[in-house]
């Protein structure tokens, strides 16, 4: 189970922190990937990360504006810091895992085992 919070309105320039807190029966490793979807748009991955593996993999669209990374106290918690936030951002975020992602893999829809329920990043200009 994942469930997700830290969605909320800012204006262009602002930040955001989301968390996916993940419990129940997720392994103790296994790959993150937040996604988001705009209103009309299809869904795509922003970041991912295999938490025993580390670095995280960014889309290019968010590529040095947005981070992940995990609770050092809490491991089953990941956050995806969101900065210098754009109206291009605006959109329902989800995070999601699979047990590992191979390079490359990612941001694929496939074995993607757990949704949280999503929320919702509206970035005014």
């Amino acid at each position: 189970q994942l469930v997700e919070s830290g969605g909320g309105s800012v204006q262009a320039g602002g930040s955001l922190r989301l968390s996916c807190a993940a419990s129940g029966t997720i392994s103790s490793n296994y790959c993150i990937i937040w996604f988001r979807q705009a209103p009309g748009k299809e869904r795509k991955g922003v970041a991912g990360m295999n938490t025993a593996a580390p670095p995280p993999v960014y889309a290019d669209s968010v590529k040095g504006r947005f981070t992940v990374s995990q609770d050092n106290v809490s491991k089953s918690t990941l956050y995806l810091r969101m900065d210098s936030l754009k109206p291009e951002d605006t959109a329902m975020y989800y995070c999601a895992v699979r047990g590992y992602c191979a390079s490359g893999t990612y941001f694929a829809d496939s074995e993607l085992n757990h949704w949280g329920q999503g929320t919702q990043v509206t970035v005014s200009s």
